[in-house]
């Protein structure tokens, strides 16, 4: 038997963390990384945060599953914090980002259908990326994430982000919504301009469309605001958000407005793990300590910190790097080349973990909770690894 006992999907590198240490990753052979990455956004407390630790220790020995034919007083607990601070009037609990984006999808529709219209395509925005799903891969114009898996499902339309009059042309008469991301995290951390977001929402208040916004990635003080939309100055209709909602632990959620969600009525859609106790005790820890006004200043003050240093650093290298972008602790890296054998130059021989993304990007996703100190140990490790990296030749 040749293949491995797991599915190889992934292009796994040598790096194999056992133990965390706020931000810091220890691999097996007791070597230390420092994590810039985040598990992709995700561990957004760092590891082995001791109240989110805590509350996942009591709570796996007090009730983790019992499914949702029951009531859920942990479920509606934390769903009115949500509700509380955000846009939303209800919200469905999944296990994954690309789950709540197809909760999203299938919410849209609802809302046209449950009225007796026939609108069902949602109009998306060219190098996204909403999962890995049938329904998140259509809604993609990514030919790498369509091979092996086609046909696609029906009912998408892709249009350049950041391009209203696109966006405004794509309209027709079976359109239910708009599906995009405030900031495109694979397609290179590119934000949208606030003229394109606000552009979106009075497109969609004017033809009677949904507004989907995917925070998966940038959402949960990643951009530097509770939700990225805060910043444009707009509210969606219907919005997913996952990765750092349980700082570690598998969770997401799809928010909607009571009008948008009158689709979803009992039968419609159901998750056999979504809300269970030990998500919603993880999301609660996390809440605790990011749903505040004193930590969202802090992401930002670090953020601008973190990015003063990219900017005035890239200058050295302008055979590297052509710009710094992004919003909060959300910074993409531009290079002059694709990124993937400088992130795994960094993290191999510097100890540096980071991730590759699209348009000759890498990302910087660190904690939200790092501090000077760890600003300054990434500067050195990053001025090292580029001083040291030799470029690959053009092909």
């Amino acid at each position: 038997m040749s293949i491995t006992p797991l599915m190889p999907v992934y292009p796994r590198c040598g790096f194999r963390p056992v133990r965390g240490e706020g931000a810091w990753l220890i691999s097996e052979d007791g070597s230390r990384a420092l994590d810039f990455a985040a598990g992709i956004a995700v561990n957004l407390l760092g590891h082995g945060h001791p109240h989110l630790t805590k509350a996942i220790q009591d709570q796996a020995a007090t009730l983790m599953h019992v499914s949702n034919l029951y009531g859920s007083p942990q479920g509606e607990a934390f769903a009115q914090r949500l509700v509380d601070t955000t846009f939303a009037d209800t919200v469905f609990f999944t296990n994954s980002g690309a789950e709540a984006v197809e909760c999203s999808i299938k919410t849209a529709r609802a809302y046209h259908q449950s009225q007796g219209s026939d609108r069902y395509e949602i109009i998306t925005f060219k190098n996204a990326f909403h999962g890995r799903t049938m329904a998140t891969i259509s809604a993609s114009n990514q030919e790498k994430m369509h091979k092996g898996f086609l046909p696609l499902l029906e009912g998408f339309k892709y249009v350049d982000f950041d391009d209203l009059e696109g966006a405004k042309a794509a309209i027709g008469p079976k359109t239910a919504a708009f599906l995009v991301e405030p900031i495109q995290g694979e397609g290179g951390v590119r934000p949208a301009s606030d003229a394109f977001m606000k552009g979106l929402r009075a497109l969609a208040d004017e033809h009677g469309l949904m507004l989907i916004l995917d925070e998966v990635q940038c959402g949960v003080a990643r951009s530097g605001t509770l939700y990225c939309y805060e910043q444009y100055g707009i509210e969606p209709d219907i919005m997913a958000t996952a990765k750092g909602l349980g700082g570690g632990f598998p969770v997401g959620a799809c928010l909607a407005t009571e009008e948008a969600a009158r689709g979803m009525v009992v039968g419609t859609h159901g998750s056999t793990y979504g809300g269970n106790p030990f998500a919603m005790a993880a999301c609660q820890a996390v809440w605790d300590v990011v749903a505040n006004d004193e930590f969202l200043a802090q992401v930002r003050a670090t953020g601008d910190k973190l990015r003063a240093a990219l900017e005035q650093f890239i200058g050295n290298y302008p055979d590297l790097f052509t710009g710094v972008r992004g919003k909060g602790l959300m910074l993409g890296v531009t290079m002059t080349h694709e990124t993937r054998a400088f992130v795994a130059h960094l993290r191999d021989n510097h100890g540096l973990l980071t991730v590759a993304a699209g348009d000759n990007t890498f990302r910087v996703l660190p904690p939200l909770n790092i501090d000077d100190s760890h600003i300054s140990i990434f500067m050195e490790k990053l001025s090292a690894g580029a001083a040291s990296y030799q470029m690959p030749e053009a092909a």
